[in-house]
């Protein structure tokens, strides 16, 4: 059985969750056993245990985000250490991107990194497809990690001995109880609203960059980006000079909780090709399309805001495409 060791920023803890899900298949197989430092159990040395637990493992996740390049203990600590695990070839370091983020440069930049092309999870327009995708890669590395006869934890431990009580060392029993420790989340309205707006406010963002990127690469292309007001944009592109696209994204439709897409700049309040509501499972927020843009495709998807973001982007886009 693998040790896979969780490396990851306790701001992405409920991204890790869902990720330790999509591994339970491999964890009831025998294949692994998943360590992450919500197993330390009450009375234990932090640092100690951690540490322990790095030196043990066959697999190092990861878990990659601006929260993780930005501590000091998971950036500095246990990724230098993976690294150097990784290199004398004791373990496999993956990373795993969760969130968009400045990560080519880092030292593990020059890995094959998961899901597929790099491509952060929250970036997918469905989490479960993202995460389906690491959980395959994975398994390919622990099939690979069979061949060899001498498992992690059997080696002498490296770098860090010499600053470890000995008796921390000592092969311990795997505990053994549930992952399954989530409780259920209540969100009110002032939670939804709240998502919503900062959604409307992201996407903004996102129009605004998109646009200034998309004219950049593209000879004769020209765009223009507006906010109306703060529950409103417009976006806009020209091909040598004509209009080629425009359309105007705004908080409010039908009950004034949605967020709208609708094609062309000048167009009334209660105009819409598409809209997203913001709904809510028992753990996290997301955004539902009615469907409408895609002709009833997406209306079972559950978007994040960056996916809920390309959705509407695909839509103003098409027309050029």
């Amino acid at each position: 059985m693998a040790s896979v060791f969780f490396s990851y920023s306790h701001k992405d803890e409920d991204l890790r969750d869902q990720l330790e899900e999509h591994l339970s298949l491999m964890k009831t197989q025998g294949f692994i056993e998943i360590w992450h430092d919500r197993r330390i159990e009450a009375g234990r040395e932090i640092d100690d245990e951690i540490s322990v637990n790095l030196e043990k493992a066959d697999v190092i996740l990861l878990l990659i985000s601006s929260s993780f390049t930005a501590s000091n203990y998971c950036f500095g600590k246990e990724m230098n250490r993976a690294m150097e695990r990784h290199e004398d070839k004791s373990a496999r370091v993956i990373p795993v991107i969760l969130k968009p983020c400045d990560w080519h440069s880092a030292p593990f930049g020059k890995l094959l990194a998961v899901p597929k092309d790099g491509k952060a999870v929250t970036s997918w327009a469905n989490h479960d497809e993202a995460f389906a995708d690491i959980a395959q890669q994975v398994r390919k590395v622990i099939s690979s990690l069979q061949t060899v006869a001498e498992p992690a934890h059997a080696r002498p431990l490296r770098g860090i001995s010499e600053s470890l009580p000995e008796i921390e060392f000592q092969a311990q029993p795997a505990q053994l109880r549930t992952s399954n420790l989530r409780l259920k989340k209540e969100f009110t309205e002032f939670d939804r609203d709240q998502y919503r707006q900062d959604t409307h406010e992201f996407m903004a963002e996102f129009f605004e960059a998109s646009l200034q990127e998309l004219e950049a690469r593209n000879t004769g292309i020209q765009t223009r980006f507006q906010r109306v007001d703060g529950r409103c944009f417009t976006a806009a592109v020209y091909r040598d000079g004509k209009s080629q696209a425009a359309c105007t994204v705004r908080m409010g439709g039908f009950s004034n909780r949605e967020i709208t897409y609708a094609s062309g700049e000048n167009v009334s309040a209660g105009t819409s090709n598409e809209m997203l509501h913001v709904e809510n499972d028992n753990q996290s927020l997301y955004l539902k399309p009615l469907g409408m843009g895609m002709f009833g495709r997406a209306d079972k998807e559950q978007l994040s805001q960056e996916g809920a973001s390309e959705y509407f982007w695909a839509m103003f886009i098409e027309r050029l495409q």
